[in-house]
């Protein structure tokens, strides 16, 4: 946002007292730092004045809670009402917009964020109060009240971007699966042209730092530009993390920026560390239950293709939110021998997924750490799954799990969605992902969150999608798709979904602009399905169930 000619000092002043003042009814700043922080703030965007326009408003809110303004009677605490009518974003563009402006920062999108962030930051508690708040909470009232309160300082600090995520596109439709969601994702910045210069021109020297953007070093970081030594990293002088205890060691808890669903937390390991799916981190994800039984918590992959986008650091992805998964029925139990205390099923889901419900914990861990290792030998020529291959002299293992814990009246709950990242010439992207015919919605990996039945779809689709719209509703009621196949395939925005739309327009005749949305929307879901069931090793038919009998055999 730029700072236009009637912008001024008088107005960056209104903004910057504005803000402040947002703050101290959210609870971030104590009414006795109000007069630093609007100082503290002026200096961030290299401004030296005027004074806040109620400046007197500010002394007297600090003068009422200050334990010195009568010393022979207590002093009265501040409470903090919050404040949900504010404008925080345009507020935080044009103070960012003025520190650019002012030189504080280059002027690109980043740079602007990067003040922005700063700002927030100034305006916030020390890590070490924030972990003292929480921990008070924690024990006095329980773990809901004490991240209730985490999340709602995560978003009245601008760290989870609420204005953002908002522009997020989501919707949930009826599936043979049952109700699956979808979210087409707007809400991350977009590269600037500038960035993206100056990212070639870069030069890397010296160690990275941090090491990747889930590093716990990046509390309170500046950030960097795109021209910066090792390229951008995002500012993250507002990010607060909680250290946590997980299976004995040192690890930290906090929320997505660009969260997709409610509550969307990480739990990231202090130590730099590849992911692994293991005994060991599936303890870790029970304990986080422990800790907060009113979150899920799941792991990523630790391969290639079935994993996450960040396989670099060892972490975890968490949230107050009941997936479609979790509500699917079960298809078939089994039992595992040793493991009596375990109730086993077969979950009926595209993907290939077991769950394990136990009051004991250990039990329950053992049993899914069996799984896991009968798994990962596991090979069945007739369903395409291999173990192992031998690749330059070196074998490269091909199957993991995908596991997600959660606590229920009925104990704890594991989640095991079978993987596979074999790959042939056939399927050069991976015999158990997306096929080639439905790239035009999704090619992107099945990471955690989509095996348990949120899509994440690239922006793209949305004008890609409202095209199609556009061609279906210009050739509604006709019989003969001639004209309308050719339209599709010359358009460069539709070329890609020609043959799905056509299907749509076939099976939709009397589709109309009240209807075109929401036929359209169903049909994306519908191919959601089909891509979670390629990327299951055992289909849904005869053979598929076979498959999986023989696999239960196996445990």
């Amino acid at each position: 946002m730029a700072v236009t000619s009637t912008y001024g000092p008088r107005e960056l002043a209104a903004d910057i007292e504005a803000l402040v003042t947002y703050a101290v009814r959210c609870g971030l700043v104590l009414p006795g730092d109000a007069v630093w922080a609007y100082n503290t703030v002026l200096e961030a965007v290299g401004a030296v004045g005027p004074t806040a326009p109620n400046a007197s408003v500010l002394l007297d809110a600090a003068y009422a809670v200050a334990p010195t303004s009568h010393l022979d009677a207590d002093a009265p605490m501040a409470v903090a009402a919050g404040d949900e009518t504010f404008d925080l974003e345009g507020t935080v563009e044009r103070i960012a917009a003025a520190g650019v402006a002012n030189g504080q920062e280059e002027d690109t999108p980043s740079g602007a964020d990067r003040i922005a962030t700063r700002v927030m930051n100034i305006l916030m508690p020390r890590p070490s109060e924030v972990e003292r708040r929480f921990a008070t909470l924690y024990r006095a009232y329980g773990p809901v009240a004490a991240t209730d309160w985490f999340y709602k300082m995560s978003c009245d600090s601008r760290y989870v971007r609420k204005a953002a995520i908002a522009r997020n596109i989501a919707w949930t439709s009826a599936t043979e699966w049952g109700e699956l969601e979808i979210t087409i994702n707007l809400s991350k910045p977009e590269k600037d042209p500038k960035a993206i210069a100056a990212a070639g021109a870069a030069k890397d020297t010296g160690d990275v730092y941090p090491a990747c953007q889930l590093c716990m070093e990046n509390e309170g970081y500046p950030g960097r530009g795109a021209g910066a030594a090792h390229g951008a990293h995002p500012a993250r002088q507002n990010l607060r993390i909680l250290p946590i205890t997980l299976g004995g060691e040192h690890w930290g808890l906090q929320y997505s920026p660009y969260a997709y669903f409610d509550e969307h937390c990480i739990a990231m390991s202090a130590e730099h560390r590849l992911m692994h799916v293991d005994h060991e981190n599936m303890g870790r994800l029970l304990d986080f239950v422990e800790l907060f039984g009113h979150y899920f918590v799941g792991s990523n992959a630790d391969l290639p293709i079935v994993g996450g986008s960040i396989l670099s650091h060892d972490h975890f992805q968490g949230g107050r939110h009941v997936f479609p998964m979790m509500k699917a029925p079960a298809e078939s139990t089994f039992a595992m021998d040793g493991f009596d205390a375990v109730s086993c099923e077969v979950v009926r889901w595209p993907m290939s997924v077991l769950r394990l419900t136990s009051a004991d914990r250990e039990q329950l861990l053992d049993a899914a750490a069996h799984v896991l290792d009968v798994w990962r030998g596991y090979s069945d020529a007739a369903a395409g799954v291999v173990a192992e291959t031998v690749e330059d002299g070196q074998t490269v293992r091909h199957n993991t799990i995908t596991p997600v814990a959660c606590k229920t009246d009925a104990g704890y709950v594991l989640y095991l969605a079978l993987r596979c990242n074999i790959t042939t010439d056939e399927h050069p992207l991976g015999v158990f992902h997306p096929h080639a015919q439905w790239h035009h919605i999704k090619k992107e990996n099945i990471g955690l969150i989509e095996v348990m039945g949120l899509a994440i779809l690239p922006p793209r689709l949305v004008d890609e999608l409202g095209a199609v719209r556009e061609h279906l509703l210009a050739h509604a009621g006709e019989t003969d798709h001639a004209t309308l196949a050719a339209e599709l395939e010359a358009d460069p925005l539709t070329a890609s979904h020609a043959a799905w739309a056509l299907e749509l327009a076939c099976a939709h005749p009397g589709i109309t602009a009240d209807t075109a949305e929401q036929i359209i929307r169903d049909g994306v879901s519908d191919v959601f399905g089909h891509v979670l069931a390629d990327a299951g090793v055992f289909k849904w038919d005869e053979a598929g169930r076979a498959a999986m009998v023989r696999f239960i055999d196996a445990l």
